[in-house]
């Protein structure tokens, strides 16, 4: 089986909304496009070119393929990234039916047929900005790795990796390292449910169990 693996650029409060550039996506008027770029130094290119290293197919939603054809396929054949991402299938989950012209890509129209094409043969896919999708790809438990670049700096407002609908779960961090601009890049795996445990009294105080009763009664 192949693996789903999310390569996500964010801010410190979690916005994953137009890292590239200030015109790359100004939707809900957001207004602090190509926050990212100004941070990148030699480890984190490594980080990037591991990823890239080998092959590998892209999983996007539709505002992101939009984005990445209009720019992927023109930097030239000495970018390191370009032609990769040329020669790699690109399957964009969307409900629209409108023609995908930049070349092998397919539509997908459910979370369902990810999950056949993630069991079928072929290489890991990696998924690339595409917030809208994680919820969904979460709640179906298809994603098994994420690589997660958070920047140092507080965005207020914008598209998030955990949007609504996310479910609970824990994570395990397998890798780690933070960059010579503050970056800290870590790659997590799945780890089940939430563990939850408890720093209260066993015996709780009289004012704890008023203030209980106070938080029942106010909802």
């Amino acid at each position: 089986m192949r693996k789903l693996i999310g390569g996500v650029f964010q801010s410190l409060d979690g916005v994953m909304q137009a890292p590239g550039g200030p015109t790359e996506d100004w939707t809900g008027g957001f207004a602090l496009g190509g926050w990212s770029a100004t941070y990148w130094d030699e480890a984190m290119g490594n980080a990037m070119g591991a990823m890239f290293g080998g092959p590998f197919d892209l999983l996007l939603g539709r505002k992101t393929y939009e984005i990445f054809a209009a720019h992927w396929p023109y930097v030239g054949p000495d970018d390191p990234i370009g032609p990769a991402f040329d020669k790699a299938n690109k399957y964009v989950l969307t409900r629209g039916t409108e023609p995908l012209e930049w070349q092998n890509s397919h539509h997908v129209g459910s979370i369902d047929s990810v999950a056949g094409i993630k069991a079928g043969e072929g290489p890991d896919i990696l998924i690339q900005g595409s917030s809208t999708l994680y919820p969904g790809l979460f709640e179906a438990g298809l994603v098994d790795r994420l690589f997660v670049m958070t920047f140092p700096v507080v965005l207020g407002s914008g598209k998030r990796l955990f949007g609504d609908g996310t479910p609970p779960f824990a994570l395990k961090l397998v890798e780690h390292q933070t960059s010579t601009t503050g970056v800290a890049m870590a790659t997590y795996e799945p780890a089940g449910e939430v563990p939850i445990g408890s720093f209260q009294m066993s015996e709780p105080s009289a004012r704890e169990q008023a203030r209980q009763e106070r938080m029942k009664r106010e909802g």
